[in-house]
């Protein structure tokens, strides 16, 4: 078994809290990481039809069976337990009572929000990230990972990911969507995700996705909260601090998963990813997410953003960390040309920056520190964390 770096920040948590929510999209691993790391405890996995009627009819009954805690799967399901469970917390007020995976934003649950606040430490845990798997795979490989993308049962069973990816959507993506909300018009709405795969890293503009599926722009609206209350895509925002109007507001579109982009694309094998038109956008949706996910992983939240001004010159992406800010270009060739650093060198003389770290991230294999950014190699990304 493949081991989590987030294994860590979830020992040490539920020592904390008496509840912890792992969430995450579906197949992510969050039951076998948390029955790994949380084997003393019972297991329910609520997404069983007559356990989740018990639940729901006495869910009294329910969780007294369980006096030494237990481990709540899919939680989602059945939110009716949330008071019961903010009941037994406070009175108890013992740490790691209850560990809880969700499938979706748990946040989003007004009434999980308000039960649970302040009981609850929620953990992010997402397919796996290139450093947990490094291992087992071809480090040389960039455009097999963009194929097969970071999914356990891609690797676990070795599962064809063309096999893969479309029962992925179909048992769970568009079961989960119907879950939240009842979505009619489903062949718009999978024509929609597709459309989405093909704007990554764009700016999102919701007019335009909505004439060319022939829907109300409100439609796309709550199909894009949808999808990322499900995990499977995220918004990424621009970076205004200390800056004018002269940026632009939209956010850019990315999904969790670059193998699930490849195969909405329409990519058969990992031979056409070099030749592939969103060859870049999707190279650059795997370093994003793979920097999200080392913040994830050590139960950080994320201050990822990107810069773009109104005349088009951007720099892909903004972290803020320790006081200071990170600028990083990410470019899927494997030359490093002078081109690589000309956002960045404009970035750098702008009078509203200060602490500035800069990194070009790139498809070659060879680090080099120039004056002017710190040069990683796509299987280094890490790296910018060392400093």
């Amino acid at each position: 078994m493949v081991e989590r770096k987030l294994k860590r920040q979830a020992v040490e948590l539920a020592k904390k809290f008496p509840v912890l929510a792992v969430i995450g999209p579906r197949q992510a691993g969050k039951t076998t990481f948390v029955k790994s790391v949380f084997a003393d405890k019972d297991y329910v996995n609520l997404e069983e039809p007559d356990t989740r009627q018990y639940a729901q009819n006495d869910p009294r009954s329910f969780l007294a069976g369980h006096p030494s805690g237990v481990i709540l799967d899919e939680i989602q399901r059945t939110p009716e337990l949330f008071s019961y469970i903010q009941s037994i917390v406070d009175t108890k007020k013992l740490a790691g009572q209850f560990i809880l995976t969700c499938s979706q934003h748990f946040l989003q649950h007004e009434n999980i929000s308000q039960s649970l606040a302040g009981r609850v430490a929620i953990l992010n845990l997402l397919p796996f990230s290139y450093e947990e798997i490094r291992g087992i795979i071809d480090e040389k490989d960039a455009n097999a990972l963009l194929f097969n993308g970071f999914y356990p049962p891609i690797y676990d069973r070795n599962i064809d990911p063309v096999d893969w990816y479309p029962n992925y959507v179909r048992t769970y993506v568009e079961r989960d969507v119907r879950l939240i909300k009842n979505v009619t018009g489903l062949t718009a709405f999978s024509t929609f995700i597709r459309m989405c795969a093909g704007r990554i890293g764009q700016l999102l503009n919701l007019s335009s996705l909505a004439n060319e599926i022939g829907v109300a722009v409100n439609t796309v609206k709550a199909w894009i909260s949808l999808l990322e209350a499900s995990f499977v895509l995220f918004m990424l925002h621009p970076y205004h601090k200390s800056f004018n109007k002269r940026l632009v507001k939209m956010p850019k579109l990315y999904f969790y998963d670059v193998g699930l982009a490849s195969n909405l694309l329409g990519i058969r094998n990992a031979g056409q990813i070099s030749t592939h038109y969103s060859y870049g956008a999707l190279f650059e949706n795997f370093v994003i997410v793979e920097i999200m996910k080392y913040y994830f992983n050590r139960g950080i939240q994320k201050n990822t953003y990107f810069w773009r001004d109104k005349l088009g010159r951007e720099v892909d992406c903004i972290l803020e960390r320790d006081a200071a800010v990170n600028a990083i270009e990410i470019k899927a060739g494997k030359t490093i040309t002078p081109e690589f650093f000309k956002n960045l060198d404009y970035w750098n003389d702008l009078p509203e920056n200060s602490s500035t770290n800069s990194y070009i991230i790139y498809g070659g294999d060879q680090k080099q520190k120039r004056t002017n950014a710190l040069v990683l190699p796509w299987f280094s990304v890490e790296e910018m964390f060392k400093k």
